[in-house]
């Protein structure tokens, strides 16, 4: 058993990766937390997210920043080499095609490595995710 030093919590795997201390309770908070070299790549995919979801809700959800408008439309957030975009399985089958030999995309997400963020595709997956067709 692996104990991190900065949280107390015990995992098998030694250096374990996992979120510890305090979660974030906005998202400018959420950001300013991230290493600085990310931080404008995250505020490019927050601000495609605002001006398509104008009505949606910004807030923290399962320890990331989530547009709400009656339910959760999308999350993202910063990862080791990539920024994360947690449209939902339809929408991920949705946009396969384009997604196809530019990101690495699973059931529910899409890996978006820095320095590739496309702000038009992912207002796209936004609109979608809201209405359920493109925009």
């Amino acid at each position: 058993m692996w104990k991190c030093p900065k949280c107390g919590r015990e995992f098998a795997r030694e250096s374990q990766s996992h979120s510890c201390g305090e979660k974030p309770l906005t998202v400018d908070e959420y950001i300013a937390r991230q290493p600085e070299g990310v931080r404008p790549e995250l505020i490019q995919v927050r601000d495609a997210l605002r001006a398509t979801l104008p009505n949606a809700e910004e807030r923290i959800s399962w320890g990331m920043p989530t547009y709400w408008q009656g339910r959760n439309l999308i999350h993202f957030a910063a990862n080791r080499h990539h920024v994360g975009l947690y449209p939902g399985a339809e929408a991920v089958a949705h946009f396969a095609g384009e997604l196809d030999g530019t990101y690495s995309y699973s059931k529910g997400s899409i890996r978006i490595p820095y320095g590739q963020v496309d702000v038009d595709l992912i207002a796209r997956i936004a609109a979608w995710c809201l209405g359920g067709t493109e925009a």
